[in-house]
């Protein structure tokens, strides 16, 4: 019997349990957020006259944890909006309305006898057959149902998320003997498919997975600091981006994890009895940490732990680092190490392990110190913690950010290479490992295989029919490539454009690979989807060519370079065969364009997308001023909203706004309603956005008849110009913001028109590029691309 999944009740309304609700709401769930009832009044509550039979007081705690879920930064919930799908309530009054729900999830405090205690209430309203499950990240699963009937010991299991639930993927879901297959199948089935999440297969072992890997490597480094003679913002430069690690590397993300998070796993693992010795040790605290926690330097949360904002002398704040020999805090010196200077000119961190492993400086020696040990650690692992490799690299890469799993990186430095690297840590890895050539590879169909440590033979990693894995292809599907781009065959005549410059950025290279991609498609096949599988779907045009030319006074180069883009994205929409984007991350500026000018867009929900271009002194020359202008005056029949509809959409132009999700680019016009669809899961993307071209085609696809757009003329030009005075006066813009606002809006009205008139899409265009160009003669502008290009950030002035 299918299984569909209506309304969750989440038990506990903590930072965990609001994370989870927010995410379910985010997927179209209603969710209960339920908490115990306050045990006295507050003061605030007395000065009301409030008792403790008001349902103000006795939802307080619930109900205070709502709002700081939707206040959250950044934020848990994809649209605003999405918070009337939640209501709250207590453990007291509402429980009892659990008979209705379909799935109850408890994240409760991680004591046993507190969750025995609500497991025990919950039976007493809990239906037959309801999914029940545990957030606990330390308990032992199995210890959870000791005493629980039959039906609820059947449909029991740990769900284990990770915070924050919207950002980070990894779901571990630990059974018990007594859970169901079939019920193990569907968390795994509706996390994946539902939630979006990389849903891992784990053991009933201290810390399952990801965290048993992740804290013994971050305890190992914990020990290695101080013997190498490292500073804090040593380690973190080390152990970041350069690695594929985000950016918040090892002492900052203790910092927001919290100390005290991270010992309680490194004592119950330690405490547990389940490592051997040598390991075991590492799971010890190091003496500063224990004095860190005597002192209640927990990191985020007391406001000081390995990092600290300290006022200097002029009043200003610095972030001072814990120098771990003195205690004290301190300014950190800028980090150099010559080994990370070798790896500048190489882009996949996958690809760097091999130089850094080999640097005669601290950091050399830092490396292999970690990496032999955690070759080791993940060795031995297996298959006490996981019967597969695929599953612990899967679990670090969605559970802890890493680009690569541990398995992978050993594969990346040679395996033989590992073997030594943790031997000359002072371990030995088990046995299994020592006749296997590589832990992973690509067989003929282009899929992930990875070795059996039983066996030695490959198998196939399961679930990949349900995604394409555009590294897996290259090799056998690759049609064309260039410096910037390549074009794949995805198989039943659709095609693939793949951007892969560098920050996937939109120079000529990649516009003359999209136009020959539509051009193959319209000989030979029978769609095309644009996406790729980097960081960032694109971060726009290619700022430094523009800034050249513009230096350079090369205006009618410039002028082709942007009727070029302008036209490939038109091509983009008025080819003869469907067009599908698939954005995700950052797809910013020309990204946003293209996605615009698509047949269909397939979004990942972690899509952060609009149109930027204000923020370096110009307006969107690539169509994306004409396409929101178009977008706007679908509705301008209604005299009423169409001055409101052009001012949002100039509005978001104008300040640059991004939307921090998909759906919220639904309420910026930027994705459309009935139209666009959204991913919850990017492993998923590609195959969803082929699946879609291939509907479009099977469905008789006809080539667009351009549009016509009707802009308003000099009538709303004023409106606008009003608006930008009172922006200047006020001092929140600029004068050199206002020019360019004021530019902006002439655009979106049409230009020097009369009155309101229906003009083509291509004489928008030309009116773009004119002012796009008129812009990039500004100093102000060429300053803003400079200080772009330097800082990776904006500069409004």
């Amino acid at each position: 019997m299918k299984r569909r999944i209506k309304h969750v009740t989440v038990l506990g309304s903590g930072i965990m349990g609001s994370g989870i609700a927010a995410h379910f709401a985010n997927i179209g769930v209603e969710v209960s957020l339920l908490d115990i009832v306050p045990f006295e009044l507050t003061e605030a509550e007395q000065k009301k006259g409030l008792t403790k039979d008001d349902k103000a007081v006795r939802n307080r705690i619930a109900s205070e944890n709502f709002e700081k879920l939707k206040k959250a930064s950044p934020a848990l919930l994809y649209s605003p909006k999405f918070a009337d799908r939640i209501t709250i309530g207590n453990f007291d009054d509402d429980l009892p309305k659990i008979k209705n729900t379909d799935w109850i999830i408890e994240v409760v405090v991680e004591r046993l006898d507190i969750k025995k205690s609500v497991y025990e209430k919950i039976e007493q309203f809990r239906k037959p057959g309801t999914l029940i499950s545990s957030n606990t990240s330390g308990i032992p699963i199995h210890l959870l149902t000791e005493g629980r009937s039959e039906d609820f010991k059947k449909y029991f299991a740990g769900t284990h998320f990770f915070n924050p639930v919207r950002y980070l993927p990894l779901l571990e879901i630990i059974p018990t003997n007594d859970t169901a297959p079939e019920i193990i199948d569907f968390y795994m089935n509706y996390g994946a498919k539902f939630l979006g999440k990389t849903t891992v297969l784990a053991k009933d072992t201290p810390a399952f997975i990801a965290n048993r890997i992740g804290v013994f490597s971050m305890m190992d480094l914990l020990h290695n600091v101080q013997k190498l003679g490292l500073t804090v913002s040593d380690v973190d430069k080390l152990t970041g981006p350069v690695i594929g690690r985000p950016k918040s590397a090892t002492f900052r993300t203790a910092d927001v994890v919290g100390l005290d998070t991270l010992v309680m796993v490194a004592n119950g693992v330690r405490q547990s009895g389940a490592e051997a010795n040598d390991f075991n040790d590492v799971f010890a605290l190091p003496g500063y940490i224990q004095k860190m926690m005597d002192n209640k330097w927990l990191g985020s949360k007391t406001e000081q732990g390995f990092y600290k904002k300290v006022k200097n002398a002029e009043g200003k704040s610095e972030i001072h680092g814990l120098n771990l020999d003195t205690l004290e805090y301190e300014l950190q010196g800028k980090s150099s190490f010559p080994t990370l200077e070798l790896t500048k000119s190489i882009d996949k961190p996958i690809d760097r392990f091999k130089v850094l492993i080999g640097g005669k400086d601290k950091a050399g020696e830092l490396y292999r110190k970690s990496l032999g040990a955690l070759f080791a650690y993940v060795s031995h692992k297996v298959p006490e913690i996981s019967d597969e490799v695929y599953k612990i690299d899967d679990a670090m890469r969605a559970g802890f950010g890493w680009e690569n799993g541990p398995f992978e990186i050993w594969d990346a430095v040679g395996v033989q290479k590992g073997i030594e690297l943790a031997k000359d840590a002072g371990y030995e890895v088990s046995d299994w490992v020592k006749n296997v050539e590589t832990f992973y590879k690509v067989n003929d169909e282009g899929q992930s295989i990875y070795v059996d440590k039983n066996s030695g033979e490959y198998n196939k990693i399961p679930g990949q029919d349900a995604f394409i894995i555009l590294d897996n292809i290259r090799k056998n599907k690759t049609l064309w490539s260039n410096s910037g781009a390549a074009i794949q065959d995805l198989g039943d005549g659709i095609i693939n454009f793949e951007i892969r410059s560098k920050m996937n950025s939109l120079g000529g290279e990649v516009l003359d690979g999209l136009n020959r991609a539509i051009d193959l498609a319209e000989k030979e096949y029978d769609g095309l989807v644009v996406g790729n599988q980097g960081a960032n779907f694109s971060v726009g045009a290619n700022l430094a060519m523009i800034l050249m030319m513009a230096i350079e006074q090369d205006w009618d180069d410039l002028n082709m370079a942007i009727a070029y883009f302008q036209k490939s994205m038109m091509r983009v929409r008025y080819s003869s065969i469907p067009v599908v984007v698939a954005p995700h991350g950052m797809t910013l500026g020309g990204g946003c364009e293209m996605t615009m000018h698509a047949d269909r867009v397939v979004a990942a929900a972690e899509t952060y997308i609009g149109l930027v271009e204000t923020g370096v002194g110009v307006i969107p020359g690539g169509g994306g001023t004409k396409e929101l202008t178009l977008r706007t005056s679908r509705e301008f029949h209604n005299d009423d909203v169409k001055n409101n509809r052009l001012r949002d959409a100039f509005m978001n132009i104008a300040m640059g706004k991004v939307a921090t999700s998909a759906y919220e680019a639904y309420d910026m016009g930027i994705l459309e309603k009935g139209k666009d669809i959204v991913s919850v899961s990017k492993n998923r993307q590609i195959a969803e956005a082929k699946k879609v071209a291939k509907l479009l085609a099977e469905q008789g696809y006809t080539q667009p008849i351009e549009q016509k757009v009707k802009v308003l003329g000099k009538d709303a030009l004023g409106m606008f110009y009003v608006g930008t005075d009172q922006m200047l006066t006020g001092n929140f813009i600029s004068a050199h913001d206002k020019k360019i606002a004021d530019k902006l809006a002439n655009v979106m009205v049409g230009g020097n028109l009369s009155e309101p008139t229906v003009v083509t899409e291509q004489y928008l265009l030309n009116l773009e590029r004119e002012t796009f160009l008129q812009l990039c003669g500004e100093r102000k502008t060429l300053e803003r691309i400079q200080y772009m290009l330097q800082n990776g950030k904006p500069l409004r002035n």
